[in-house]
């Protein structure tokens, strides 16, 4: 029974054969091996965007972090949700990676709305040269919190950080769990709305460890590159990481993961809905619930073995007490372990 992150999972089983199958004899370095050539005409395909830049990395945290520093100068300052990822969960590895430029933190929740971002950006660049500067907007979907960005929200904010002149970026770590939320296309949710670089997730979908960077634009393509290289972030035996993504990308495989976890997710849900004392702090859209059980419930799931992320509180103490929890799931999770986590939680 682990609910405690969609990074702990297994790669799919697809994902590793595509490993072993590249994994014979030599073939070029450093992402010129004709896999990626698939790779980004894939990806092109799927975003119904053909002159897209098209780059790999390991992490998301490096996907992110080389976005934004292709995108923002170190006197820039860049928009971020108060509770987004990158603000965090990367050790501000996107100042590192700017060298220097700053994160400003809109709103007080997981989302940022038009009027929080405009009142943030109208704040900022009005002290000249003392005051850092107006940079990129970056955007997480799936946010922190699991909710998705509809596709109205997201239209407002590119059209607001575009009223200011300045890109946006997506944090797609769980691009597919959003997208399979929405049942929309990528294209919908990216450039149509005017997302200007996109961090699309593999690792949390399925792949033992991939990230694509697309930018829509490939007028920062080279940049990037250079940025990627001397950011230590450019592999060598990069067929590697191709194979990872274009299994993904494979027959809609990347689709399937996310419908599953979605599901997963939705069944969980659905069981410890009525469980008493069970709370949901916000609505579970994707593969995350953000809510609350009594202690005395929880005291069950950890004696059973059950992993997942207790977010504040002990086990010992008021039995009826709520205490707050995030239960995430991936494409792999039984519905046995889904049916015994729900069972326990009920007291059954």
């Amino acid at each position: 029974m682990y609910f405690a992150s969609d990074n702990a999972g297994p790669a799919h089983p697809q994902v590793m054969q595509a490993m072993l199958d590249v994994n014979a004899g030599y073939a070029p370095a450093y992402g010129v091996e004709p896999l990626m050539d698939e790779v980004r005409t894939r990806i092109r395909e799927i975003f119904e965007a053909p002159e897209a830049a098209v780059y790999l990395v390991a992490t998301g945290t490096a996907a992110n972090c080389l976005a934004l520093a292709t995108m923002a100068q170190p006197w820039q300052t860049i928009f971020a949700s108060r509770f987004s990822h990158i603000h965090e969960d990367e050790c501000n590895g996107p100042e590192f990676y700017t060298g220097g430029a700053k994160l400003t933190l809109v709103g007080t929740d997981d989302k940022m709305t038009a009027e929080t971002l405009d009142a943030a950006l109208r704040y900022e660049e009005t002290r000249g040269v003392h005051g850092p500067q107006r940079g990129p907007v970056s955007i997480t979907q799936v946010t922190e919190r699991g909710r998705v960005h509809d596709l109205k929200e997201l239209s407002a904010l590119c059209d607001m950080a575009h009223s200011h002149a300045q890109p946006v970026h997506m944090d797609g770590a769980r691009f597919a769990n959003a997208l399979v939320t929405l049942g929309c296309t990528p294209a919908e949710m990216t450039w149509k709305l005017g997302v200007n670089a996109l961090s699309f997730g593999g690792t949390k979908n399925g792949a033992p460890g991939v990230e694509a960077v697309v930018f829509f634009d490939p007028e920062q393509a080279w940049e990037f590159e250079l940025r990627r290289k001397r950011g230590a972030h450019l592999f060598s035996k990069h067929r590697y990481l191709a194979a990872q993504m274009n299994a993904l990308l494979t027959d809609d495989l990347w689709l399937h993961s996310a419908r599953s976890a979605n599901a997963n997710l939705a069944r969980l849900a659905a069981g410890l809905r009525d469980v008493p004392g069970m709370e949901f702090h916000y609505p579970p859209q994707a593969n995350i619930i953000f809510g609350a059980l009594p202690r005395a419930a929880h005291r069950r799931l950890q004696k059973a073995g059950a992993m997942y992320h207790l977010l504040e509180g002990e086990l010992e103490g008021d039995p009826d007490e709520p205490l707050p929890m995030r239960l995430v799931c991936d494409w792999s999770i039984s519905e046995d372990n889904i049916d015994r986590f729900i069972a326990l939680a009920h007291g059954q």
